[in-house]
């Protein structure tokens, strides 16, 4: 079975987040088929001629919330307690959940009880109506930059974790340009606006510079 293929760990896996039917957010989702379908990604990542950012910042961060969900979702047997019993990238580079709130002070978890973490986060980020207004005309709240960086901050961390624990196994199977494109992507949508700042970047510079 492919590794980007569905029912590999149902454990870790979500349903995917849709838009909101009838909203603004439906309007620009079918602008990205569209735009992705070109296979111009510097062109899909550009903000469409008078539309509104956090509309554009909101609906991408579903997108790509849902990307990263499903590439992970499928590595559940490679990436478990025993194999990554830290969430890291690399030697140098360990990463601690804390989201404020449950958990104030940084703990150290292995790599797929972060991701568990991270995406129950991101989830509840997504759902609150404050945060992500699903009505068309809804106001955003004036820290939803930051909190939209906050989430690319950390899905940043789960590629930069497969690519430097799982990343053989993927080129094993033949599915490293598939992640490759999903990178790109990313990295080109994080860079547009400015999301991720670039000492976080550090564990996939080289790559970064590679690809970008």
């Amino acid at each position: 079975m492919s590794l980007f293929g569905l029912g590999r760990n149902q454990r870790t896996f979500r349903p995917k987040k849709n838009t909101p039917q009838g909203s603004k957010g439906a309007q620009l989702r079918k602008h990205i088929d569209a735009t992705l379908g070109s296979g111009n990604l510097k062109e899909a990542v550009r903000l469409p001629p008078g539309e509104d950012l956090n509309e554009w910042l909101a609906v991408n961060t579903v997108d790509f919330f849902n990307q990263v969900n499903l590439l992970y979702a499928t590595l559940g047997e490679f990436c478990t307690t025993e194999n990554c019993p830290t969430m890291s990238a690399g030697p140098k580079y360990e990463y601690r959940w804390a989201d404020g709130v449950s958990i104030k002070k940084p703990v150290e978890v292995s790599a797929p009880k972060y991701v568990d973490y991270l995406m129950d986060w991101i989830e509840a980020q997504l759902d609150e109506e404050s945060i992500f207004p699903q009505k068309l005309g809804s106001p955003f709240p004036p820290n939803f930059r930051d909190v939209v960086k906050t989430i690319f901050k950390r899905l940043f961390r789960v590629y930069a974790h497969i690519y430097h624990s799982h990343f053989q196994k993927i080129c094993n199977l033949k599915e490293e340009a598939h992640l490759n494109t999903c990178f790109k992507h990313f990295m080109y949508f994080t860079q547009m606006f400015n999301l991720i700042d670039k000492k976080e970047l550090a564990p996939l510079q080289e790559l970064i510079d590679s690809i970008t």
